[in-house]
């Protein structure tokens, strides 16, 4: 009977073009099967069938674990002490083995074996054609719509199968069986069944691989794709860069009369793309991608990686775009905040940020209004600023002679120094309820204490938008801080 099992196991591996180890292993694992059926628990039997005679033994285990890890499942597991009690070399990681009378191949249900191997002999199949497919080294899954799974599409290309959700579809696409379909290979994940190729057509990476495909300077390198953002179906904006100088980066990538663009935007459900010259200057390359919106001026704030963008009415529409997607995507494209505002917005703003510069350096630094704004004019707009800017920096402002910069840096570190003792001695008033709660380190204790929250009660009892002015957190993580703190006050109430 064993060696009528070989014949079979060999006329099988022929038909299914399996490696002859692939199916002596799915009978192996039909066999085992089999046989933990004869124990109580979750044991671990492991079959070993000789590849010549067609003879097998069975092998009850045991994996040895560390004893300080303990018996997660007795019935397969043997603490290392244990364990060298029956070995003495015996290491963590390795299995203990009892030889176990074998299940004869008669006892075994001739379909639940015939189950088990055929579906061995289907999985290496799959993965041999997954490993075919994925050696390509393409990018883009091409196939034709096989058919829907759970609000899903199947995706086929030859017998290999693609997974397309709802969410990486492009919106109001509407595919049906049969339809042709592009999308990107976003990652391979063996464990899904029947589809584990997963796809996206809504993934600014989709559209960057279609440029490169329509653009051969991309793939000579001549050209670069720096950044992509997209409202999938609607409108993209892509940042590109020449390393040639001779290569225009945007005629290039629109083509003649726009066949290249129009190629991707075709295959896109006409979605818009806006082609942005990409720039090492941030303020050049917010400008650029703001188009067609014509900026008037920029301010730079570094620390908050934001700008505010100043337009006249005329842009300002546009430069926001329907719903704001024009600015959503610059931001984007670009990674800086970008605030939109007027030249009257834009012109408060200014004068809101001189009146708080004023008012802490004519308070601070004991000056008069007139000193503070020259200060001001000069770009002072903090009290470190004053203290550590270079020297010479605050020499050449003609209003001041080597004195009087002297003694207004001398001012600033004073001042400078007595708000860190004064927040010190606050930050020593926080109680060890609030300083122990989760979430919060001491750059937020520090505000928090800077702001007269001293204890846990202070914190739950302050509103989103008080904690988000005093810690400049965004709601979210104020709403949360905040509900981290109240928990005590429910917590009785629960028990």
């Amino acid at each position: 009977m064993n060696r009528e099992l070989l014949m079979l196991v060999e006329a099988i591996s022929r038909e299914k073009n399996v490696e002859l180890d692939v199916v002596l292993g799915a009978v192996e694992a039909a066999l085992a099967q089999a046989t933990k059926k004869l124990y109580q628990g979750e044991v671990d039997i492991r079959v070993s069938v000789d590849r010549d005679s067609g003879n097998y033994e069975t092998f009850r285990r045991w994996l040895v674990v560390p004893d300080d890890a303990g018996l997660q499942n007795p019935e397969a597991e043997e603490l290392l002490m244990d364990a060298k009690d029956r070995i003495a070399d015996i290491e963590v990681g390795e299995y203990i083995e009892e030889g176990v009378d074998s299940v004869p191949i008669g006892r075994i249900g001739a379909m639940a074996a015939k189950q088990v191997i055929l579906q061995k002999i289907r999985d290496a199949e799959r993965e041999m054609l997954l490993n075919d497919f994925m050696s390509r080294g393409e990018r883009i899954f091409t196939g034709t719509v096989k058919r829907m799974d759970k609000g899903d599409i199947i995706v086929e290309s030859g017998r290999v199968e693609g997974r397309l959700r709802r969410s990486e579809m492009i919106s109001k696409e509407n595919l049906r069986s049969g339809d042709r379909v592009r999308a990107m290979i976003m990652e391979v994940d063996l464990t899904l069944r029947g589809a584990p190729i997963i796809l996206s057509r809504s993934a600014p990476e989709f559209m960057i691989e279609l440029f490169r495909q329509e653009v051969p300077e991309i793939e000579q390198g001549l050209l670069e794709i720096k950044s992509c953002a997209r409202d999938s179906g609607s409108r993209a904006k892509i940042a590109v860069l020449s390393h040639d100088k001779r290569v225009d980066p945007i005629g290039t990538c629109v083509g003649v009369r726009g066949t290249r663009v129009n190629a991707v935007t075709n295959e896109l459900a006409g979605e818009r793309v806006d082609i942005v010259l990409w720039s090492e200057d941030p303020a050049q390359f917010v400008i650029g991608a703001l188009a067609p919106a014509n900026v008037s001026s920029i301010v730079v704030d570094e620390e908050k990686h934001a700008m505010d963008v100043v337009v006249d009415e005329e842009n300002l529409a546009i430069a926001i775009g329907r719903g704001g997607q024009n600015v959503r995507l610059a931001s984007d494209l670009t990674g800086w905040k970008i605030n939109i505002m007027d030249a009257a917005e834009s012109a408060q703003k200014q004068a809101n940020e001189s009146d708080t510069a004023r008012k802490l350096f004519m308070e601070k630094l004991d000056v008069d209004e007139e000193i503070a704004d020259i200060l001001i004019s000069e770009g002072f707009a903090s009290l470190e600023e004053v203290a550590y800017v270079p020297l010479q920096e605050m020499l050449e402002i003609e209003s001041f002679d080597e004195d009087t910069v002297n003694e207004l840096r001398a001012r600033a570190k004073d001042a400078l120094l007595t708000m860190e003792i004064a927040r010190e001695e606050s930050v020593e008033e926080v109680s060890q309820d609030l300083r122990d709660l989760e979430g919060l380190n001491p750059e937020l204790i520090a505000k928090l204490a800077e702001g007269g929250v001293h204890t846990r009660d202070d914190l739950a009892d302050l509103a989103i938008d008080e904690l988000t002015d005093l810690t400049g957190q965004s709601a979210d993580d104020a709403k949360a801080l905040i509900m981290k703190a109240r928990e005590h006050w429910f917590a009785g109430q629960q028990e």
